[in-house]
């Protein structure tokens, strides 16, 4: 991938991330800093998916209220639950 391909993929993920919830959009926005550049495919794909999900859904997730069905979109929000603040 091209340097402008990355740089608009990256691009086109800080806006999905972008969720009108603060708490979300800095949950989002750190992975996508800290670990996004060195995910693997299957990583990001499932990023992708969790991306793709409802906010209430995703909030109830990430407090801990609920679990995912998904095996890979439930370690993924524990992965990023325990990203350093």
């Amino acid at each position: 991938m091209t340097d402008a391909a990355a740089s608009a993929e990256l691009q086109r993920l800080r806006w999905r991330c972008r969720r009108g919830m603060r708490e979300l959009d800095q949950l989002f926005t750190r992975y996508l800093d800290r670990v996004w550049p060195a995910a693997s495919a299957e990583d990001r794909t499932t990023f992708e998916r969790l991306l793709a999900c409802e906010d209430d859904r995703l909030w109830r997730w990430f407090l801990g209220y609920d679990i995912a069905e998904d095996p890979e979109l439930h370690a993924l929000v524990e992965r990023i639950r325990a990203l350093p603040v």
